[in-house]
């Protein structure tokens, strides 16, 4: 089926909100995505998932699926299974895709396999753990494993920060994972297809690109061009779509990534379904709506 309209996506649910910690994230960027394919006349639904996603997509009759669910539960393969047995055509990476970029942990051990640059880490299991953490050396990053939008996040300067930010982060996720910081300049690269998008350089006034920098301050810079080099931007480019393959990742999403003083590239993670509230990296990108959603839909496209 070739699509050249609007009216030939037929009717597409727009998935929101969900009961992850990204809830209320998912809910702004759905509304945003919801609002953009209704002024440009495509028939679009808003749904609002909650505990019950079966129900609510058997309820409504769709013809495919926009999916801006974050976090567990919509990032995580999860949705993307439901989609498949229901044969749904929906945007974005598929089950091992999502399911594995979603994981911050099992991705770095991908791109350490691969030779990929990416920070020094560890896993936080218990106190143990702390000393192989100490040994990547200070200071340090504290993550959850399985969450998104910096959320339960820390930089951490000494072991009883470090012990304390681990105990908050494990609020949020039975697994945490310490990370090397690194000084430098912050970047993100938006994959389309196949395509990687001119890439954004990122200025916050905050230690670092926290929650409050992502979404509630004014004052975070957005870089295009991002002031890289032709060759570097090239170079970063190239690894960052071999950082997001490497995840099974497909479509459309971004890659994450920290350049430090002596301009090397560090990779940190892979989102696969990119926040698009009015602060969103993704947002700052203009594309044309009908190629946009035919790369977005992928080879998803036709299943049904």
């Amino acid at each position: 089926m070739r699509i050249t309209s609007p009216e030939d996506f037929g009717s597409v649910g727009v998935l929101m909100g969900g009961t992850a910690a990204e809830r209320e994230v998912s809910l702004v960027s759905g509304q945003a995505v919801y609002e953009a394919l209704k002024q440009q006349g495509v028939n679009a639904i808003a749904i609002d998932i909650k505990e019950n996603a079966p129900a609510q997509l058997a309820a409504e009759d769709l013809d495919r699926v926009f999916n801006v669910l974050h976090g567990r539960g919509g990032e995580d393969g999860v949705i993307q299974g439901l989609l498949e047995t229901m044969r749904l055509p929906y945007t974005g990476s598929g089950v091992m895709g999502s399911a594995v970029s979603m994981d911050k942990y099992r991705t770095k051990l991908l791109w350490q396999g691969m030779g990929l640059p990416t920070p020094g880490f560890a896993l936080l299991s218990s106190e143990e753990d702390i000393q192989a953490a100490v040994e990547l050396g200070f200071p340090l990053m504290v993550k959850p494993v399985h969450e998104g939008s910096s959320i339960g996040m820390a930089y951490v300067e000494d072991v009883k920060s470090l012990q304390k930010a681990w105990q908050e982060a494990a609020r949020f996720d039975s697994q945490v994972m310490v990370e090397r910081w690194v000084t430098g300049k912050e970047y993100t690269a938006s994959i389309l297809g196949d395509r990687v998008l001119p890439m954004i350089r990122l200025e916050s006034t905050n230690q670092f690109y926290d929650y409050e920098a992502k979404y509630e301050l004014d004052t975070t810079q957005y870089h295009i061009p991002s002031g890289l080099d032709e060759q570097a931007e090239q170079k970063f480019a190239q690894l960052a779509k071999a950082a997001f393959d490497a995840t099974g990742a497909s479509d459309w999403g971004r890659v994450d990534l920290m350049v430090d003083e002596a301009s090397n590239p560090w990779f940190i993670e892979v989102n696969s379904v990119p926040g698009m509230t009015s602060h969103s990296r993704c947002r700052w990108q203009r594309m044309p709506l009908v190629s946009t959603l035919n790369n977005w839909f992928g080879k998803y496209w036709n299943r049904r």
